[in-house]
């Protein structure tokens, strides 16, 4: 009996080990480029099974998802995406837009032969994966967001949030960007200052089941993400106690589990009106 229980402890802890080395985000063993739509988009690829598209938040790359695609790996293909203008994708555009990489999405599963996924998104990547859903809904399978908001003021945000990107904009916005990588900075910045403007109403028309989770000390408001829940015709709603933005960090091993449940189960009975 003790030598099975040191196997296992050992084995655990390669895994553990393995897990730690995987450079997510900059894996050239994964990563992959595509030019879909005229940007050259970064993917890294891992796992075998039904496809899973994994949508990061503003500023960030497919390097946030270290503790999510371990789990998934083992039972899906995952696609950790870099969004346009995000990591190490490629956008030399002037505009950017919540669409635009809805369509970026859609037209990348289309270049890998991909009929749908399904789609977990993080802040702006659940933003991205609610539009992609309204978009292109033959693309989605089902789709999770955690920390989505649908618009850009403080109905939606929390006013520390607020208060901050409002700092940030009046500093920025006199300014002249000559360096290419602080103008894409301030792109980036812009969307989420300017964007997104999604009716509450249009999310009737979303076919996929959605998963809409928040953290209890989110930085969207709990009511919006209770206004994104109650307006889609097939969501379940987890507010994640003790959690702040990050849910899919903070609490990895409940959040996959839970996730994953969501992605597996035979069917999604619809909101209580």
């Amino acid at each position: 009996m003790k030598r099975h229980l040191l196997f296992f402890s050992l084995l655990l802890l390669c895994q553990w080990a393995v897990a730690q080395t995987v450079p997510y985000g900059n894996n050239p063993a994964a990563g992959k480029y595509a030019t879909v739509r005229g940007v050259k988009l970064y993917y890294e690829a891992y796992g075998t099974g039904p496809p899973l598209l994994l949508l990061h938040g503003n500023g960030g790359s497919s390097k946030d998802f270290q503790k999510t695609i371990p789990y998934f790996a083992k039972r899906y293909h995952v696609l950790a995406l870099d969004s346009r203008a995000h990591g190490k994708s490629v956008d030399r555009a002037d505009s950017l837009s919540f669409e635009m990489m809805a369509d970026d999405c859609a037209a990348l599963l289309t270049q890998l032969r991909l009929d749908s996924a399904y789609v977990l998104g993080w802040s702006d990547g659940g933003i991205t994966a609610l539009l992609l859903a309204l978009r292109h809904p033959e693309k989605v399978k089902k789709l999770a967001a955690t920390g989505a908001n649908l618009w850009p003021d403080s109905t939606a945000l929390m006013p520390e949030l607020w208060q901050q990107m409002k700092r940030g904009y009046q500093e920025g916005k006199s300014q002249t960007f000559t360096d290419p990588a602080r103008k894409n900075d301030w792109k980036v910045f812009l969307l989420d200052w300017n964007q997104p403007h999604v009716p509450l109403s249009a999310l009737g028309r979303i076919k996929a089941p959605a998963f809409i989770i928040a953290g209890d000390r989110d930085v969207i408001r709990p009511e919006h993400t209770v206004a994104i829940y109650q307006n889609l015709p097939r969501a379940w709603l987890w507010i994640v106690p003790n959690s702040g933005h990050a849910t899919l960090r903070e609490h990895a091993a409940a959040f996959n589990s839970k996730v994953d449940e969501f992605f597996r189960a035979r069917s999604i009975l619809a909101p209580a009106r």
